[in-house]
């Protein structure tokens, strides 16, 4: 990707930003280019420095042991429903999600997770020009997942203004759970998992600075939020307990939209191919084909690209990297790479109704908010995937 490419990409992006502003008159320059030098210093650490990929290395590697660890308990329970050298998506993909939910929540529970997101959120806050409640909700949400990451505000999110809420629900979308993070290690290459779950972070403040720019001083005081006194404690076995069945109801849950999302793309896709000779993935591939292009994929491969980008925000970023997987012997591995880093996020249609559905349990005028704004969110956090495999394209 040449450089001229990258910066093209990038006024794009800043102008498609710009459409959905609803303040462009706060938008604070500086913040916004620190955190772009930030965010290429980053991807070069993670994608070509040494140091940087021996790191990426470790982590995916912990991951790895994680989810032998995790195979033990599956194979106990259904082991037999497996004959030697099968794949199945739900047990060995799926299931692991149980046993990372578990671990967060003995993290959680001993206040380790907790002190790590303070200090993490801090350190955000004093290079991305936002709040510490944005900075911490960035790193809780990358820890926790979308959905449980909004009890934690429970207390005082009837006080939160409009813009607050798109920030708080924008960076849940754009992020992806550590709990499922093993899960996306077993379909593409564990050094981009690793390096979108921080390039999207970066990526995330620079969008909602365009976006979404307000004054954080004037909302609900980060205090505020981290005062849990009145929070009643629950029991190690208690907490492991609701961990563990959350954990399982992902599981269940993901599993039951593949199924959905699986049967009605190949529907859909038959149908489109018998009418009009060309599937309908292919179809929406061609709006996305210069998306794809500008990210830096090349036109030979950018239409396939796209088709597989269409089907992450139509159906899930599984259903996405299963078609990637299927499709890894035609594309080179650049572009490979470059698709790897967009999928790596819950931007997608379902996560509107999940994220609001979260939000609406705590409190449901919140959460009718939330719906409302459902497809500005979506569009925010596509352009926060597209920005995270821009420049790491340019490090690939």
């Amino acid at each position: 990707m040449s450089y001229l490419h990258f910066v093209l990409g990038l006024v794009v992006i800043a102008a498609l930003a710009l459409l959905a502003s609803k303040d462009r008159k706060s938008i604070r320059i500086r913040y916004i280019v620190q955190l772009l030098v930030i965010e290429l210093g980053i991807a070069w650490f993670l994608l070509n420095s040494t140091a940087g990929t021996g790191v990426v290395t470790e982590f995916a590697n912990a991951f790895d042991g994680l989810m032998a660890y995790a195979s033990e308990g599956t194979n106990f329970v259904f082991g037999g429903l497996l004959n030697n050298s099968q794949f199945s998506f739900f047990l060995q993909v799926l299931m692991p999600i149980v046993f990372i939910s578990a671990l967060i929540g003995i993290l959680q529970h001993i206040r380790v997770l907790p002190v790590v997101i303070q200090c993490i959120g801090f350190l955000l806050s004093k290079v991305n020009g936002m709040g510490k409640l944005e900075s911490f909700n960035a790193i809780s949400a990358l820890m926790v997942g979308q959905s449980e990451n909004f009890i934690t505000y429970k207390d005082i999110l009837g006080k939160m203004s409009e813009r607050r809420m798109y920030t708080l629900a924008a960076t849940a979308m754009s992020t992806v759970s550590m709990s499922i993070v093993g899960s996306y290690m077993q379909l593409i290459d564990p050094k981009y998992v690793v390096a979108a779950l921080i390039l999207n972070m970066f990526s995330t403040f620079i969008i909602l600075s365009i976006i979404n720019p307000y004054d954080h001083e004037a909302e609900v005081n980060f205090d505020e939020l981290m005062n849990t006194d009145s929070v009643e404690k629950l029991t190690f076995f208690e907490m492991l307990g609701e961990y563990i069945i959350t954990g399982f109801k992902v599981a269940v849950i993901v599993a039951a939209m593949l199924v959905g999302f699986i049967a009605l793309i190949a529907m859909i896709n038959k149908g489109c191919s018998a009418t009009f000779g060309i599937s309908f993935q292919d179809m929406i591939g061609y709006v996305f084909y210069p998306i794809a292009w500008l990210m830096g994929v090349p036109a030979s491969e950018a239409l396939q690209a796209g088709s597989i980008m269409a089907t992450k925000l139509v159906a899930n970023e599984f259903v996405a990297m299963m078609s990637l997987k299927d499709q890894l012997a035609t594309l080179t591995p650049h572009t490979v790479g470059i698709i790897s880093i967009f999928l790596v996020s819950f931007a997608n249609f379902s996560s509107i109704g999940i994220i609001a559905g979260a939000v609406k349990g705590v409190n449901e005028e919140k959460g009718n908010m939330v719906a409302r704004f459902g497809l500005r969110l979506l569009y925010g956090s596509t352009l926060v995937s597209v920005l995270s495999a821009m420049i790491a394209s340019i490090m690939i």
